[in-house]
């Protein structure tokens, strides 16, 4: 092991460096394929001239390839992404150590590849820093911005979320929920639908304007809800290694480029779900998104800063329900809100609500000092940085609380504090429960990852599946079962 100064000194002499060397590579992304076919909305062309996109060389198993480190980045990701191994990647970078959280950006590292086939584009679309709804929206009004252009989407309006919400306020919502950048779910619907720039409403607005998923009527609104998801699906499972490859619409199969980003993966998989290839390879490069990104917006790879920064902590967390008292831990590692990933929410139940949506008479708690930011059916968020904002720093997204005698907006609490008596109120539940999640600049922290969600020593593992799992500590396993037995109780407060 080395002294750990010396360690100090050098991991941050390599960032340095590092920095130095891919300041012009994040800047400006190299534009890999300028000449595309035409626009979305124009006819597809017979035979369209496209240039052919560069590829990897096939490299011999094992060889050691360049790579800086993007923020956000771990190595159990990036070993997925590589097909690689966190033990090889080690022996290859000695300086990291072994309990290594998140890569600083900008680090030159050492990589072991071992080829795939069927690699994707390596054009990065969009910054990572710019995909979620982080510290890089804190002076953006989607609804000035949105009520300012000339398009039809500033007068639709639907009922989503308890409320009807027109224009900017539909995005605002699920910008918030989901925690997306506003301005590029708008630069998305600018590019398929024109909504920004083009006065008249089509008469088809409801279908299949943004998804073309089945053959039944679907609100826009809804569609925009699908897009957020969806796009979440492509950023997490790339953020975490769990997404190597995915089918496009023709049922061909690609792997992302090795070297992407979160953010352009999740854009990558998210068109490929819907559009042919002629369409998905403009969309995805130069003359695509990216464009209309710019028009709206300015450079996505301008004056951008790191979100994630390197070895990010945790702080230290109590469980979700008071000192002494012993609740069932129901829900392992799943989605932290919508579908699929992000696996950043656990649930846990007080005994005898297990079977029932009646509201709990416990408490859920607080698991650490902050303010209630942010409140709705069923749900509220803790900033635990006190600025009042659930775009920086860390913040905690309570699930299933009961509009009864919940916490209002702005008030400070303290660790271990009431918040709000667990329910089924907020969305789907087999039982009164509190879901229990964690973000920090605005993206979401999965549960069991290099920084797990530790909640006074307990560490969730993931199962095969969603909900299942299990928490850990001091070579104690608890099992995640909704049927609250004896396996699946946990105890607050014990040393």
């Amino acid at each position: 092991m080395f002294p750990s100064r010396f360690f100090s000194l050098s991991f941050t002499l390599l960032v340095v460096v590092g920095m130095l060397l891919s300041a012009c590579a994040q800047a400006n992304p190299p534009a890999m394929n300028e000449n595309l076919p035409g626009g979305l909305d124009e006819p597809s062309v017979s035979n369209p001239q496209v240039t052919p996109l560069p590829t990897r060389p096939v490299y011999a198993p094992g060889e050691l390839v360049d790579y800086i480190a993007q923020t956000g980045d771990t190595l159990p990701a990036i070993a997925s992404h590589f097909n690689t191994t966190v033990k090889e990647i080690l022996e290859a970078n000695p300086i990291i150590p072994k309990d290594a959280t998140t890569m600083p950006p900008g680090l030159p590292m050492k990589i072991p590849i071992y080829y795939r086939p069927f690699w994707g584009s390596p054009y990065q679309i969009l910054p990572d820093s710019l995909f979620v709804n982080g510290p890089a929206q804190l002076d953006f009004n989607a609804v000035e911005f949105v009520d300012s252009q000339p398009g039809w989407f500033k007068h639709y309006s639907f009922f989503l979320g308890n409320a009807t919400r027109r224009g900017g306020e539909l995005i605002n919502y699920i910008a918030d929920q989901f925690s997306i950048s506003p301005r590029l779910l708008l630069a998305i619907l600018e590019y398929l639908s024109g909504g920004l720039s083009q006065p008249e409403i089509p008469e088809n607005v409801d279908r299949f304007l943004l998804y073309r998923t089945d053959n039944e009527h679907r609100a826009l609104a809804l569609q925009l809800v699908q897009l957020a998801n969806t796009l979440n699906n492509g950023y997490y499972g790339w953020r975490s290694g769990a997404l190597t490859e995915f089918s496009r619409s023709d049922s061909s199969l690609e792997r992302p480029d090795p070297w992407q980003n979160a953010a352009s993966v999740a854009l990558q998989y998210t068109f490929s779900q819907f559009m042919d290839n002629q369409r998905y390879y403009q969309a995805i490069h130069a003359e695509g998104l990216q464009k209309t990104y710019e028009h709206l917006f300015g450079n996505p790879w301008e004056g951008t800063s790191d979100h994630i920064p390197g070895s990010l902590t945790q702080p230290q967390f109590l469980l979700p329900f008071p000192a002494g008292k012993t609740w069932a831990y129901t829900g392992g590692p799943h989605t932290g809100w919508g579908s699929g990933a992000p696996f950043a929410a656990v649930d846990f139940a007080p005994l005898g609500s297990i079977a029932g949506c009646g509201i709990s008479s416990e408490f859920a708690t607080a698991i650490a000092d902050g303010v209630v930011t942010r409140t709705g059916p069923g749900y509220l968020t803790l900033d635990l940085d006190g600025d009042g904002d659930d775009r920086t720093g860390w913040v905690v997204f309570y699930l299933h609380l009961s509009s009864t005698e919940m916490v209002k907006t702005g008030t400070v609490v303290k660790a271990g504090d009431p918040l709000g008596h667990p329910s089924c109120e907020g969305g789907n539940a087999t039982g009164s429960h509190v879901h229990i999640a964690r973000k920090y600049n605005g993206e979401w922290i999965a549960a069991d990852s290099a920084l797990p969600f530790n909640m006074e020593g307990w560490v969730p593992i993931n199962g095969s599946v969603p909900y299942e799992g299990k928490l850990t500590r001091y070579g104690r396993t608890v099992i995640a079962c909704v049927c609250a037995n004896q396996s699946s109780l946990v105890t607050a407060g014990q040393p």
